[in-house]
């Protein structure tokens, strides 16, 4: 049975405190320990490459067109801006050719320069961050690098066209590909150890985009082995799909919600409907949850909003990583969360409903001078039992969850009987 709700907010104060500490903080020093470790391991290649391979004036030459090309890409979709979080661009259309075609120590440098001018041209994110993007694509990079002219000493014969050098070229690509993704998902996992390696790795819009991205760097690598003038010819495309991308990712960023990344409540509305309509058309059921964190507004007044933002960020990732994929969820505003579960009936949404309170009690949000732990409430509605509409669905989980602060918070309720029995709607 669930326990009267509350949230708890401990002191540093003592041994027991530290200790209860310690996952945060052994989670927040093991992340800036990688992430230094990979940044003083990039700094050391450099300085190994750069005082080890010897100097031609072309090689350089090449790296101004390919740099060149690059920030040409950046500003042609700078208008457009960047959408917050996490975000996907082609820019290793133009680092990808300088690991292949340059001594290693280009393929260090050419993410520094463009996340430089990502940094101070489209949008200014955390300093670490771009550090670490530049430092992961640069080690990438180099190991990529290494491994062609390894196995290809000479990359410029594929100015021969020869198939051998290009399908070393297309796997020193995957090589880079997964060294990059290797390294980012090491600081996520890092970062958030509750996680799947598979939520950190990749999805399916994840793979096709790296598909994307090596094939059109490998055609780039081979346009400009060929000759570098082809530069010309290549960069028209790939600001036309970094454009196409860019406006994709906008359209989808219109849709969540910019503090949690959940469906924001118009397009949860949107897609709820149409969930609803298909399900009248199938005859299959479906539930809606409303989840409710419980005094949310003591976080705030005690440790200030952006404590309580990391509060709503961390529940929003504890309801992803415990849906399905097709499961609807969105934030509704301040601290309610709504979910649709398609196909599920009562016994199987109080089930979700369950594990997601309980997932969320054991949930901790390190603070500069605490802890924090909260609890959930959660209504359920079942469609046909409870409401024949989204609206309907969506009153009746409310009431359940207005049930569920009276009797004690940190529970789950359904409604007692149908909302169009019942007399009267509680606020």
């Amino acid at each position: 049975m669930a326990t009267t709700g509350h949230t708890s907010i401990k002191r540093r104060d003592g041994l027991s405190t530290l200790v209860a500490r310690w996952p945060f903080l052994g989670q927040r020093r093991a992340l800036v320990a990688y992430i230094g470790a990979i940044v003083v391991l990039d700094l050391a290649a450099i300085v190994g490459t750069a005082v080890a391979i010897p100097f031609y004036w072309h090689d350089p030459l090449v790296f101004l067109s390919l740099m060149t090309c690059g920030a040409i890409c950046i500003e042609a979709t700078r208008r457009l801006g960047m959408p917050a979080g996490v975000s996907r661009d082609l820019l290793s259309a133009w680092w990808l050719p300088v690991a292949l075609l340059l001594p290693p120590v280009y393929a260090l440098l050419a993410p520094i320069v463009l996340q430089t001018l990502l940094q101070v041209r489209v949008r200014a994110a955390l300093l670490h961050r771009r550090v670490f993007s530049a430092a992961a694509i640069g080690l990438a990079g180099c190991a990529a690098s290494f491994l062609f002219r390894g196995l290809a000493p000479h990359a410029w014969p594929l100015k021969g066209g020869d198939g051998s050098v290009v399908m070393l070229a297309v796997l020193a690509a995957v090589v880079f590909s997964l060294i990059n993704t290797a390294l980012i998902a090491i600081a996520a996992h890092t970062a958030n150890p509750d996680a799947g390696w598979r939520e950190v790795l990749w999805d399916r819009e994840s793979v096709t985009l790296d598909v994307v991205e090596l094939c059109l760097g490998v055609m780039v690598t081979v346009g400009c082995g060929l000759h570098p003038i082809l530069l010309v010819l290549a960069l028209p495309p790939v600001v036309l799909l970094q454009r196409s991308l860019l406006h994709a990712q906008l359209q989808a960023a219109a849709r969540t919600d910019a503090k949690t990344g959940l469906l924001n409540a118009a397009a949860w509305h949107r897609e709820a409907d149409t969930e609803i309509v298909r399900a009248r058309r199938t005859g299959e059921t479906l539930a809606i949850l409303i989840i409710d964190i419980d005094h949310f507004k003591r976080v705030n007044d005690a440790y200030g909003h952006l404590a309580g933002d990391q509060v709503l960020i961390s529940v929003a990732e504890v309801l992803r990583s415990q849906l399905r994929d097709y499961d609807l969820v969105g934030r509704f505003g301040g601290e309610e969360f709504v979910v649709l579960l398609p196909g599920a009936d009562l016994h199987e949404a109080r089930t979700v409903a369950e594990r997601l309170r309980a997932r969320i009690g054991r949930m901790s949000v390190a603070a500069d001078e605490a802890f924090i732990t909260v609890t959930v409430s959660a209504g359920v509605a079942l469609m046909t039992t409870h409401g024949d509409d989204l609206i309907e669905l969506l009153a009746a989980a409310d009431l359940a969850l207005y049930r569920a602060k009276e009797l004690g918070r940190n529970r789950v309720c359904v409604p007692v009987a149908p909302p169009r029995l019942q007399g009267g709607a509680a606020g």
